[in-house]
């Protein structure tokens, strides 16, 4: 095998403080001594207790979900500071006396269960004050641990619960958001007590599925997967014209199918690949954004899709392997927009690949750490043959530790075990409070009617009509999901974007899939655009330079979720093999074209009206109708040959 350290850039890159400084769930305490012990001594039970429910049964929802918190808050604030400026090196008296108290707090459920059961409904002074301080306790570890956009956002649906009965003065359609108004103890009651609110849906997937998939993935990465994938992708395509960045898209995609967070993968896989791709030529601002643009679609990739997958499992009662399905040829799409833009820049500015003596070989990277991937076939064939998420969770994670063991060069020993178990928790800790505070939005919304009165807002803004409907939601998915979690990220939007398009009669799994598309393309459109500024942080370029070029590389993401709503054969729904191949083949024709109009480059510069032309033919491809391919392939072929003349003449 080719010596790897040639091909690493002089630059390098501080992973924690890039990651600290873009990515609030980085940013936490490293403790030493006895205070850091006890911190990794409850971050291990916490794994251990979600491991022994996994293989001998879960307990009663609200039972698991109230330890699953308490175990998330204890360590939220032990980890994470009350203060920005407060050392990350030392434990302050106040954040532990408050992770105790907020770590009792979920307690008081489990402790009166029964009670509570018996008098359900009744909610006495001192349900009232523990539940109010619960609620309190859950939107402060999401400021320290997720930031402020999804707290602002769950205090403003608290607010609306309260302030029904004085909207009444909005004007026109919008007066439907009024109502009758919740009292203090009803809301209390209804957010911390029912499975309807904190202990909802989003924390009970957090607490069975969500949890030891991160498990899963803290193991896969003391195994050395994150290495492997970038050695791969280095193998594949660092050697073609752009390697660099064609390596950047294709590892961050392999990243994707695990990593839980567009901003981590974007640094993880950014600190090599961007300053490769500024040595080889390419401009700070197009560099970041090609890593933000291929991180941020690692969200949208399966089988895990950030966790949202099992959410949207849940959510819809479409079973898990069905979400999975309908998400891979979109996936698949945006992909391939970005690369094909990443080639066509390439091919303008003259750059060559790395050498490939340089690189290493494909077989023999295989043969040395191809076993490492044995967990994750292993975990797509359980899911495919039936097995529950939990159960092929469990087996992923002991198969990850087997498969380590085959090779000298790849072991680890009992420390390492031991590690991953306690990273794996904290890891877990912005999924447990997104999801607990999403869960907050969801109780207003099912107490108060909100979400089928905001999707009838929606459709009478767009006057019945599709796609204006779809405009409409794909504007407010952009705004619920800037600065928001994966996870908390999805579950917003489904519940308050999607019923819009359940209205007009949007299949399920394409409303949900729509929504979920462009709450997580927010990470790389401008104003708040956490995975462009991180690349350009790595870059040094201009940030919001970084992040127009980003959302102009993930153009795919604009374009495809209006393609698989209009026509759900793009998600694999009612479809035929032959059917199937036609598909994808001239959808894939279509977003080459699209990227080249959106580069401005094909076989040499192009003018507007070229542009035009393959932007109108890429569009028609992705449309699969057998009119629409007709008029697209003629429209592609057509600008190709314009292309091709001007390149003889020239």
């Amino acid at each position: 095998m080719a010596d790897t350290s040639k091909i690493h850039p002089e630059e390098t890159i501080d992973v924690d403080e890039f990651l600290a400084k873009y990515d609030r769930e980085s940013d936490y305490r490293r403790l030493t001594g006895s205070a850091g012990r006890i911190i990794s001594a409850i971050a291990i039970c916490f794994s251990l207790f979600q491991l022994y429910t996994a293989i001998f049964g879960v307990l009663d929802a609200q039972i698991q979900r109230a330890i699953h918190l308490s175990f998330g808050m204890v360590l939220v604030f032990l980890l994470y500071p009350s203060r920005s400026s407060w050392s990350r090196t030392k434990l302050h008296l106040l954040d532990a006396v408050l992770a105790i108290a907020a770590g009792c707090v979920p307690l008081y459920i489990v402790v009166n269960y029964q009670e509570l059961v018996l008098r359900a409904g009744i909610v006495t002074r001192t349900d009232l004050i523990v539940g109010a301080i619960g609620i309190l306790f859950v939107l402060e570890a999401a400021r320290r641990v997720v930031g402020w956009p999804i707290v602002v956002v769950a205090c403003a649906f608290i607010a609306y619960a309260f302030a029904g009965p004085y909207l009444t003065w909005l004007p026109g359609s919008l007066r439907i958001l009024a109502h009758k108004g919740v009292g203090l103890r009803q809301l209390v009651y209804h957010l911390y007590y029912t499975t309807e609110g904190i202990a909802g849906i989003p924390l009970g997937v957090s607490s069975t599925f969500i949890f030891l998939f991160i498990l899963f993935v803290a193991f896969l990465e003391k195994t050395g997967m994150g290495k492997l994938f970038i050695d791969l992708s280095n193998a594949l395509a660092g050697w073609a014209s752009g390697g660099p960045a064609k390596v950047a898209v294709l590892s961050s995609a392999l990243m994707g199918t695990v990593s839980g967070s567009s901003v981590a993968n974007v640094v993880g896989t950014g600190s090599f690949t961007i300053p490769m791709m500024k040595n080889l030529g390419y401009k700070p601002e197009f560099a970041g954004a090609v890593e933000a643009a291929a991180s941020t679609g690692g969200q949208l990739m399966p089988p895990i899709m950030g966790a949202a997958a099992f959410l949207m499992a849940e959510f819809t009662g479409i079973p898990y392997i069905q979400v999975v399905k309908a998400a891979v040829i979109p996936a698949i799409l945006y992909y391939i927009g970005i690369w094909s833009v990443v080639h066509l820049e390439a091919k303008r500015l003259g750059l060559k690949g790395i050498p490939r003596d340089q690189l290493p070989k494909v077989g023999p990277l295989i043969l040395e750490k191809g076993h490492l991937m044995l967990p994750l076939a292993a975990i797509v064939y359980l899911l495919v043959t039936g097995r529950t998420p939990m159960r092929a969770a469990i087996w992923a994670i002991l198969l990850s530790i087997v498969a380590c063991m085959l090779r000298r060069s790849t072991r680890i020993g009992l420390v390492d075990i031991i590690d991953g178990l306690e990273q794996g928790a904290r890891g877990a800790l912005s999924v447990i409070i997104a999801c607990a505070t999403a869960g907050i939005i969801i109780g207003v919304v099912t107490k108060t009617g909100l979400g089928l009165k905001m999707a009838s807002a929606l459709v009478d803004l767009a006057g019945g009509k599709l796609l204006p409907t779809l405009f409409f939601t794909m504007i407010t998915s952009l705004i619920l999901g800037m600065g928001v979690p994966t996870t908390a990220n999805y579950v917003i939007t489904s519940t308050i974007a999607a019923p819009a398009l359940l209205q007009l009669g949007v299949p399920v799994m394409a409303a949900h899939l729509f929504v979920f598309y462009f709450g997580i393309i927010a990470d790389v459109t401008p104003p708040v655009a956490l995975a462009a500024y991180a690349g350009s942080g790595i870059a040094k370029g201009d940030p919001m330079r970084t992040a127009f070029n980003a959302s102009k590389l993930a153009i795919a993401a604009f374009l495809v979720p209006y393609m698989f709503v209009t026509s759900p054969v793009l998600l694999m729904m009612d479809v035929t093999l032959p059917l199937l191949i036609r598909v994808m083949g001239t959808a894939i024709i279509g977003m080459i074209g699209i990227g080249a109009a959106a580069e401005g480059y094909l076989l040499t510069d192009l003018s507007w009206p070229e542009r035009l032309i393959l932007l109108a033919g890429g569009l028609l491809m992705l449309d699969p109708g057998g009119f629409t391919d007709l008029i697209g392939v003629a429209l592609l072929a057509g600008g190709f040959l314009i292309q091709a003349f001007r390149v003889q003449r020239s």
